[in-house]
């Protein structure tokens, strides 16, 4: 028996009904018989095309507020029969059930009802039943029958059956039916995600249907994938593809940038997820000046982002610096035209969404999932624990670093002053190396520690560092504490004139 089929009969019950028209139109000119439901019956008729009442099928009307429309024998039967097997087809004889060929379905949106805020009693009723069975059960049956499952194929499923007058092999309706089952899986986890948003159930199910093949992954010979809504969080606006490591550097600058969203004018630039620069100012021109200032080295093909749109002067500075992606809420128009001086340079405009409520990735043979850490460290956290108290200009400067601690890798110390990053010791494994490395680099730009700030990740189980840091000029630290021995650092403070204040919040960031 050959594995072409031709189609003489479709069952179509869809909510959106975009797109639809000219597949009704190229079937009912092949003569084939169309059944349907309420509001795409009404929508078939009044193209003047003949539609068969799925209720003249199964005898049973519409019930239970439309709850129950397709979920009959006589509907399911004429799909899931083999039509290559006696026994079956001698079953739709006998008991009268039409054979259908093809199936077209699109289920209720979910997805988008739930993200409107809409009331439980409305995401419940856009939970699709009869349409979620039919794609099943159409996928199943490709064999016989070819499911069409999403708008997004209707333009495909036209193209194939204009072109072979309505025959279809059997390699495009296992392909069709790959697609069915990502609709209907993409569909489960969704729903499974909304009830169990408390995590009653420790669970991981996660479904991305928006994927996109990079150039490579973070090396040339690894293949790279990026899965999600990148234009629901950007408008990209100018440059080459972005890579996997410009994605990550992206994420990065999009996360600390976060933490200064309601601040005054801030500029920062990062390099392998670190910032190199950073600092606020009464202008944004001045914050990328000394943003830059801060390794101008490091800030070469580096990622720029900024809290506040980007102005012609400010532009004209970033125009100078060969730079991979610049980042910003807007863009004034001459600024716009300034960066787009160079083609590849890749121009985001952010908009104002929130961000993932929780952080994956893979581990081992499995995956770790953690909450986001939405904690940001305020004066109104902060606990003096040295004689002396700190100023307000240098409780700012200490908050100040403790944002750009929390987004560094760890073990990070940072170094600020006057709103400024003036160094940061990154990923080391030691926290006294992560000090050493940051007094050195800040040596090497020429900025004045004394009096400066100094943020830590996580507690100082010796007073080593402290005593580095007072020696370097710092007036001021910031850390969590919660070191058995953290009475040491404090007396050393107290006996050196430098100010501690805990936070007894730590900021690992593996």
């Amino acid at each position: 028996m050959s594995n072409e089929k031709t189609i003489k009969s479709a069952l179509i019950s869809v909510f959106s009904k975009d797109g639809l028209e000219p597949i009704i139109k190229e079937l009912d000119k092949q003569g084939v018989t169309i059944y349907s439901t309420g509001g795409t019956e009404k929508f078939i008729n009044d193209l003047g095309v003949h539609v068969v009442p799925v209720e003249d099928v199964t005898s049973y009307p519409s019930i239970l507020g439309g709850r129950v429309k397709t979920l009959h024998p006589k509907v399911f039967g004429g799909i899931l029969n083999r039509q290559n097997h006696d026994g079956d087809v001698a079953e739709l004889a006998e008991y009268e059930i039409p054979q259908i060929d093809v199936v077209i379905v699109d289920l209720y949106p979910f997805e988008k009802t739930v993200a409107s805020g809409a009331s439980s009693q409305d995401i419940i009723e856009k939970i699709d039943i009869g349409g979620i069975s039919l794609i099943r059960a159409a996928a199943k049956n490709y064999a016989d029958v070819i499911c069409v499952s999403s708008v997004d194929d209707y333009v495909e499923f036209l193209e194939l059956i204009s072109k072979n007058n309505g025959t279809i092999s059997e390699e495009d309706r296992k392909r069709f039916a790959g697609k069915a089952f990502n609709v209907s899986s993409h569909y489960d986890t969704a729903i499974f995600n909304y009830f169990n948003h408390n995590n009653e159930e420790t669970v991981l199910k996660l479904s991305e249907t928006n994927g996109k093949a990079l150039r490579y992954g973070e090396n040339p010979h690894q293949k790279g994938f990026f899965f999600g809504n990148f234009e629901e969080l950007f408008t990209k606006l100018h440059g080459k593809e972005l890579s996997y490591n410009n994605l990550l550097d992206v994420d990065a600058a999009v996360n600390l940038m976060l933490e200064f969203k309601n601040d005054g004018p801030t500029f920062a630039i990062l390099k392998h997820n670190n910032a190199c620069g950073l600092a606020q100012r009464d202008n944004l021109h001045q914050a990328y000046v000394d943003a830059l200032a801060g390794d101008p080295v490091s800030a070469f093909g580096g990622v720029l982002i900024s809290n506040t749109e980007i102005d012609l002067a400010t532009a004209e500075e970033i125009h100078k610096l060969f730079c991979e992606v610049v980042i910003a809420p807007s863009f004034a128009p001459q600024a716009l035209g300034i960066l787009k001086g160079k083609k590849n340079r890749i121009l985001l405009k952010i908009h104002d969404v929130d961000m993932p409520s929780t952080n994956v990735r893979s581990c081992l043979n499995g995956v770790l999932v953690q909450d986001r850490n939405n904690v940001t460290d305020k004066a109104e956290d902060l606990k003096t624990v040295t004689n002396i108290e700190p100023s307000i200009a240098q409780i700012e400067d200490l908050l100040f670093a403790s944002k750009i601690c929390k987004h560094t890798k760890s073990n990070t110390i940072v170094l600020a002053k006057n709103k400024q990053l003036c160094a940061s010791g990154t990923g080391q494994t030691s926290r006294v190396d992560a000090l050493e490395q940051a007094i050195h680099k800040a040596g090497t730009f020429k900025f004045d520690l004394n009096g400066a700030a100094m943020a830590s990740d996580a507690f100082f189980p010796f007073p080593d560092c402290v005593e580095i840091a007072k020696n370097a000029g710092i007036k001021a630290v910031i850390q969590p504490g919660g070191s058995i021995k953290d009475q040491l650092s404090i007396d050393y403070c107290n006996e050196n004139d430098v100010a501690m204040v805990m936070t007894g919040t730590r900021h690992f960031k593996h």
